[in-house]
């Protein structure tokens, strides 16, 4: 007796939608050592993703007079609503990367660069290292978590063809990236406000002394003040980027409500 191996259409157009869905995601998240990653690891992470999102497949009624050119359309409108996904991830992880930037200059760590292996451009010291912190981040406040919990309701709440790109939720998540701008100060200012502290400082001292060659020693004193601030400054990090996350994926929750 030969088994005959039979694979219904409904569900291998409900595994490309998916599939299209979840590589938007993938695609797009700017987590630490994924970009640069091979193509082969990353298509395997999308097909592991979308094959545990089985139940939360969309049922694709009708499947039989979907052509060619709808079912590209429908791919392509489905890796749009990952790109969002991936999007607010990137905003949240963006106002870390402008807070190195915004200590690395006035530090003095501007001045020496290395090789980014994410974006392959001279990059900062700093700015790498608080890059793989904001990555460690991402995962140790279970932001991952959330972003797979919102990719499985969405198939529920934004199925194939209803686009949920409603003016006054979606609005609420393009406003959200300015949180990139406010994120990166709020983390950046206890090390800027020492900086001001030590340039008023050195300043008095070289004009009450004026022997006083103050002025090579003001790098080191930036560099190794700046260090010692933002190790104490680590701290609270993890609360300004929980606030701020839950804040993104609750925007992004309300534009995939239906």
């Amino acid at each position: 007796m030969h088994a005959e191996l039979r694979l219904n259409l409904a569900v291998l157009y409900g595994f490309l939608i998916a599939l299209a869905r979840v590589s938007g995601v993938v695609a797009f998240v700017p987590i630490p050592g994924l970009r640069d990653a091979p193509g082969a690891p990353r298509v395997v992470l999308a097909l592991a993703i979308t094959f545990l999102l089985l139940p939360a497949w969309p049922a694709m009624e009708g499947s039989s007079a979907i052509s060619a050119t709808g079912l590209a359309v429908a791919a392509a409108a489905e890796f749009s609503i990952g790109l969002l996904m991936g999007l607010t991830v990137s905003v949240l992880l963006e106002g870390i990367q402008l807070a190195a930037q915004m200590i690395g200059l006035p530090a003095g760590f501007s001045y020496a660069s290395t090789v980014d292996p994410s974006t392959q451009a001279d990059s900062s010291v700093l700015q790498i290292l608080l890059q793989l912190f904001g990555g460690l981040l991402f995962f140790g406040l279970r932001f991952d978590r959330q972003v797979v919990q919102i990719l499985a309701g969405s198939f529920e709440t934004a199925p194939p063809g209803a686009y949920p790109f409603r003016a006054p939720p979606y609005e609420a998540v393009v406003k959200m990236s300015s949180t990139i701008f406010t994120t990166g100060l709020r983390l950046a200012l206890p090390v800027l406000a020492l900086m001001t502290l030590l340039d008023i400082a050195i300043a008095v001292l070289g004009r009450v002394q004026s022997q006083l060659q103050l002025l090579p020693l003001s790098f080191s004193m930036k560099m190794i003040g700046s260090l010692a601030m933002l190790a104490g400054a680590l701290a609270f990090y993890p609360q300004v980027i929980d606030n701020v996350g839950n804040r993104l994926f609750g925007a992004l929750g309300r534009v995939m409500a239906p």
